[in-house]
């Protein structure tokens, strides 16, 4: 019998977390038993990786104008707390699980301490590792030294999902005692190729991500590629005000659609694209080789786009911009050499990790 595998993903303002983890659980389900707990809204129209289950919690994350709390009307955020802690308890009672796999906690998701650190206690004999992305948003070392002490006290293991020649985690990560818990790199983890190769279209993909923060965006990329065909993916999260705003402003030669199974199928069709530039949407542009504008989602305390975009364009892969520049579309990619097969990587590495 394959050994089980638990994974805690929370998504909370978009989506990207949750795609990452989808993409591992696809490529994990083949040597483990893999249960995942899912922590944020789930999309509906994006289904799960087969043979995975899924256990969702009453989802917490960004709440409108109210700011974090319960985006589910039927229980108040303290409610929700308590039904996810029991849940979680039950899920790691009845899994017995070989590995628990946490995304990106301790490096992020500090509110969710209070059920984490529980669920890692509660998995005593498990091997417990944390699943990362490429780059971390600029912390302060008060901050890094703090998931460096619960990183030691609670992992066996950091996975970081990236090439190390293009990211390494003491580039963002700087805790003044280093950490002692063993790093592996695994290499990025992108969804599956599924092969259907077709012509190019004459028209420009314009995505957002999960949408949540996706307007502005969109709303440009109409001001400034007037009579462009475009394909427009609003994103499964962007509130539906938002949408219906776009909906109203879109001329004949937009296409507005909700959301996409697959953005690299969308991509490989596209003569060009327009989006953020989150981890997996990066990936599919470089994997794809579609001429592509990243417009970075930044805040004062949100810059890993930024350095992310910044990296990828110093490879010739990318054109990055802080506006829609129509000019930025025309070039031709340079071939991506950077380790795409980290999904792959992180399932033997964690088989061979409790041989």
């Amino acid at each position: 019998m394959k050994p089980a595998l638990l994974f805690y993903c929370q998504h909370s303002v978009g989506l990207g977390h949750l795609m990452r983890s989808y993409a591992l659980c696809d490529r994990l389900a083949e040597r483990f038993r893999v249960t995942l707990i899912a922590g944020g809204q789930l999309p509906t129209d994006i289904p799960p990786p087969a043979g995975v289950e899924i256990v969702a919690l009453p989802p917490l994350g960004v709440n409108g104008s109210n700011g974090f709390g319960s985006t589910d009307p039927r229980y108040t955020t303290e409610r929700a707390w308590d039904i996810r802690l029991h849940r979680i308890l039950n899920t790691v009672r009845d899994v017995k699980p070989r590995v628990v796999l946490v995304e990106l906690y301790p490096f992020g998701r500090a509110k969710f301490t209070r059920e984490i650190v529980p669920l890692l206690g509660a998995a005593d004999d498990a091997f417990k590792a944390c699943s990362l992305r490429d780059i971390l948003v600029s912390g302060d070392p008060r901050r890094d030294d703090r998931a460096r002490k619960l990183a030691d006290a609670h992992l066996d293991a950091i996975l970081v999902h990236a090439d190390p020649r293009f990211a390494r985690l003491e580039e963002t990560f700087k805790p003044p005692t280093p950490l002692s818990v063993p790093v592996h790199y695994t290499g990025f983890v992108t969804g599956r190729d599924r092969g259907d190769e077709r012509p190019r279209g004459d028209h420009v993909v314009i995505s957002a991500g999960g949408g949540r923060v996706g307007r502005p965006l969109l709303e440009e990329a109409i001001e400034r590629l007037n009579g462009t065909p475009m394909r427009m993916i609003a994103g499964p999260l962007m509130p539906e005000e938002d949408f219906e705003a776009l909906r109203k402003r879109a001329p004949r030669n937009v296409e507005l659609i909700r959301s996409v199974p697959d953005l690299a199928a969308e991509l490989k069709q596209a003569a060009a694209s327009i989006s953020q530039c989150g981890y997996n949407t990066a990936l599919d542009l470089v994997r794809t080789r579609v001429p592509a504008l990243v417009v970075p989602y930044a805040t004062p305390e949100e810059d890993e786009q930024t350095r992310r975009a910044l990296r990828l364009q110093e490879l010739g892969l990318v054109r990055v911009s802080d506006h829609v520049e129509p000019d930025l579309l025309h070039h031709e990619p340079a071939p991506a050499v950077l380790d795409l097969d980290g999904a792959a990587t992180t399932r033997d590495l964690l088989y061979e990790l409790i041989a």
